[in-house]
């Protein structure tokens, strides 16, 4: 008999959405999917209630946490800018969620994957800042999505970039260079000081980090592993790391808490010996 493997509790903040005048909280589809398929996790959606949701507890009951991509943008107040038309549209209901999320989540050692806005998201809630348009700066390349109905047009390969050598991302990759593709028109301006570079764009654009000093999985990536990740080799054991570095850490805190019950348990152990 197959052994089923534990699947771990990924939570995945939610966009806010407007239909008809009323608030829906949205998830994309690919993104749990990706989750369910190739990290072998459950994923579960934390809505965007700002303060509502409270980072410890809810970091408490969670294995990992995934910052999806969104139509919206990091409101650029938050990384000392002042909010123009190019960096429309906002979720700031998503920010005041997502932030306290992402200390939370490093600061006890969750595994994090963070995707395109949550890149993004990352890299201000560390202290670094955003481009609004990198398409319009000099010697940059066209990072936006293809303008074509076909989906797998819009998530076909764009573009090669650089692995860092002796990096997490080259280490998973097992190669130097991949193929992504490219679907953001927001890029990394100053990278902040608790990430490191794991892969550039020929044009010099960051496409992925590691949170520094990490004592668990900390990556982030520019581009869409999700999209149908189970049909590329790198997504496949992108995933696949952080449903397992989600497992060990369900692992350990299951360790924990049993831990934590016999020592609670042991004085009425000793006591009904006595007796």
């Amino acid at each position: 008999m197959t052994e089923c493997k534990y699947r771990p509790l990924i939570g995945v903040p939610a966009c806010i959405k407007e239909l008809d005048s009323q608030q829906f909280h949205t998830v994309g589809d690919k993104y749990v999917r990706a989750l369910a398929v190739s990290a072998e996790a459950l994923p579960v959606m934390i809505p965007s209630l700002e303060m509502l949701v409270h980072s410890p507890d809810l970091i408490d009951r969670l294995d990992g946490l995934m910052l999806t991509g969104s139509p919206s943008n990091v409101h650029p107040s938050r990384y000392n800018q002042d909010p123009t038309s190019k960096h429309e549209p906002f979720d700031e209901w998503r920010d005041a969620t997502v932030f306290p999320l992402i200390r939370e989540a490093l600061d006890r050692g969750l595994p994090l994957l963070a995707i395109c806005r949550g890149f993004q998201e990352l890299n201000v809630a560390l202290g670094g800042s955003l481009h609004a348009r990198v398409h319009e700066l000099p010697d940059r390349m066209d990072h936006r999505r293809p303008q074509h109905p076909d989906l797998d047009v819009q998530y076909g390969v764009k573009h090669s970039i650089a692995l860092k050598e002796g990096g997490a991302i080259a280490a998973l990759a097992g190669c130097s260079e991949l193929e992504i593709n490219s679907l953001h028109w927001q890029a990394i301006d100053r990278l902040a000081d608790g990430l490191v570079a794991e892969a550039h764009a020929p044009d010099g654009t960051i496409e992925a980090v590691r949170v520094k000093n990490a004592t668990s999985f900390a990556l982030g990536v520019q581009w869409h592993p999700e999209y149908k990740s189970w049909e590329n080799p790198f997504s496949r054991r992108l995933f696949a790391a952080f449903g397992d570095a989600a497992r060990a850490r369900a692992a350990g805190t299951q360790a924990g808490h049993d831990k934590a019950s016999d020592k609670d348990a042991e004085p009425a152990r000793l006591a009904n010996f006595r007796a």
